[in-house]
Formats: C-alpha cells, structure tokens, sequence
C-alpha cells in the first residue's frame, strides 16, 4: 500500500468471523493506525533536549554579558585602589585638584578636574551640535518629508554613523579648523570647538534615527484629533507629537550624550594632548578656542607613550577610566529615571 502523505496510514487487515452453518470468511477492514502515538515518548525526549540546550546556550550567552561587565568593573577599580596607594598620590588631591601634571616636572600633580572640564567641553558642543539638528531633521522626516524622500536621507543619514572615528578627526583638522580660524583667528590648531563638532556631527545619525523611531510610533488618532480642533500641521508636530514621544526622544539625547563622553579618535586627533590649566586660568574651562585633552585621550597618551608599566602615570589612566565609567553610569542611571518619568503608552 502507498502512503501519499495526507492522511494515516490505512492497513487492510481481515478479521475472521464465524457465520452460523456455514464456513468462515473473511472481510477486509481498514484500520487507522497513527504512528505519531508510537512515536511520542522519543520525540519528546528529544524535544526537551533540544529546548533545555537552548536554555543552556541563553543563560550562558547572559553570565558571559555579566562576567564581562564584572570583570572590567574589577579590573578598573583594582587598579584604581593601586594607584591610591602611591605615596605621591592624595586621593583629596586627585577629587579636589585643579592641576593634571602626571609626566613632566620634578613634582607631579594629580586632580583629575582639568580632564573632566575637557571631557565637558566636548560633550557640551557636541551636544549643541546634534541635539538640534538631529531632532529637527527627526520631526521633518516623521512629519514633513514625503515616503520617497524619507526613503532616500534616512539610509544617508543612517551611513553617517558607519564612518570610522578617525576620519571625523581628519575632517575636523582638515575642514572645521581652517574654517573656524577664518571666522576668528584666536582658534588654534588644536581647540575644543572644533572637535566637539566633529563629534557632535559623529553622533547626529543616533538622535535622528532614534528620535525618528519615537516620533513615529505616536499613535495616528492623537494627530487626527489634533486636526480635528483646528491644529496646524507644526503645532501638530511640536505640540503634540513632540510631547507624546518625549521619552524615546530624550532617551536618544542621552545616548548620544554618552557616545560623545566615550569618543577617543577625534578628541585625541582634533582637541590637542594638554590638560586645561584651570589651576592659573578658571576661565580656560569654558574657552572653546584652547586646546584641550579629556579623560579618554589622556587613557590614549599613556598606553601609546612611554610611561613604566609600574608607575603612578600607568595607574592614573586606570583612575581616569573609572572616572569616565562612573560618568557614563550617572548618565545611564539618569536616563532610566527621564524614561521612567516621561514613558507614555497607548492603547
């Protein structure tokens, strides 16, 4: 007998019945066997097996995410500790002091303030830079920008953030630069203005494809109603979709935030390799014409330097990384509380 597939296999089998007086026969009768039921009790060992490896593999790949995270805090704050047991190291100095002189000098100074305004610096104007701009273009492609556009500058944008950091470095010294020293002579060639655009313009790409997402998802009704009483398209964009959306919208603020305080190439290609001397200059703090070095470049200077692998300058990058990862974990903190705050969820 041929199984064609579309049904339980039938097997003619010829069951014996007796006939009063007269001799026995035979009758063929089809009987349905299912061999799903002969079959079960190893396809569900074997389908137990299968989901407990993949049970397996997740909680791997999760305490591989977790042990990566907890050695990387161990590594930074070990070593940390190790450089505040220097006898030259003061850890008020290192909080409190607005001088960071770890190579040069007979006498070394260690306040780490001087990187942190740098690293500020940075982070304000690239602020200035993408924030704006990104949530402007965000709101014109949402609400504006016709399908076919939006299907043509969103994948642009989107390219944007795939250009390799050190070529946003050559771009600041050899475009932005030129172009801010034409505007005022007081910039030089290495100067916080002109990383922090280049920065700015690095992390344009994730406010805008973020805020974009955000915008987005705002139900359709609350526009319609929002026509439906006589809004104009701009106060239908900036006064209700704009509000609706704000969590996704500030989530994607911080996220770039962060990316800018993490940023190593640029900084250390276009902002310069000296820390603010906020100890004779208070004011240099907030001069974006000077030259600058943050938190991360300095962590650049010294693995690519000559500092001993044993003295207070290698274990200070170690103190300044654990500065930048408290940093960015304030901001990480912060944002999950906005998110929290802000959140808004639609039926």
């Amino acid at each position: 007998m041929i199984h064609t597939g579309r049904g339980p296999l039938l097997r003619p089998v010829f069951l014996s019945r007796l006939s009063s007086g007269g001799p026995m026969t035979t009758a063929p009768t089809r009987i349905a066997i299912d061999f799903a039921s002969q079959g079960r009790p190893r396809n569900q060992q074997r389908q137990r097996l299968w989901e407990g490896s993949v049970i397996f593999s997740l909680v791997l790949c999760a305490l591989f995410s977790v042990g990566t995270t907890a050695s990387i805090i161990y590594v930074l704050f070990s070593e940390t500790i190790q450089f505040f047991r220097i006898p030259e190291v003061s850890i008020v100095e290192f909080f409190t002091g607005l001088e960071w002189n770890p190579f040069l000098g007979a006498e070394h100074s260690y306040g780490v303030w001087p990187l942190i305004a740098g690293t500020l610096q940075i982070m304000v104007i690239s602020a200035c830079v993408s924030i704006p701009l990104g949530l402007l273009t965000a709101i014109y492609l949402s609400e504006y920008a016709p399908s076919k556009v939006r299907a043509v500058l969103k994948p642009v944008l989107e390219v944007l953030a795939g250009v390799p950091t050190v070529v946003y470095g050559f771009f600041a010294l050899a475009v932005i630069t030129p172009a801010l020293q034409k505007i005022y002579s007081g910039f030089g060639v290495y100067n916080a203005m002109s990383a922090g655009i280049a920065v700015g313009i690095m992390c344009l790409p994730i406010v805008t494809s973020l805020s974009e997402d955000a915008l987005r998802s705002v139900p359709r009704s609350l526009r319609e109603a929002a026509y439906g009483v006589g809004a104009t398209k701009f106060d239908v964009s900036v006064k209700v979709v704009t509000p609706a959306a704000l969590s996704g919208v500030v989530a994607a603020f911080l996220l770039a935030i962060a990316r800018a305080v993490g940023e190593t190439m640029i900084v250390a290609l276009a902002a310069g390799a000296s820390p603010l001397p906020l100890f004779r200059e208070p004011l240099s703090a907030v001069d974006p014409t000077s030259e600058v070095q943050t938190m991360t470049a300095f962590i650049v200077q010294v693995f690519l330097g000559d500092a001993s692998n044993f003295g207070p300058e290698y274990y200070s990058s170690y103190a300044v990384a654990a500065m930048l990862f408290l940093m960015t974990l304030i901001l990480t903190l912060l944002g999950g509380r906005v998110l929290k705050r802000f959140r808004e969820e639609y039926e």
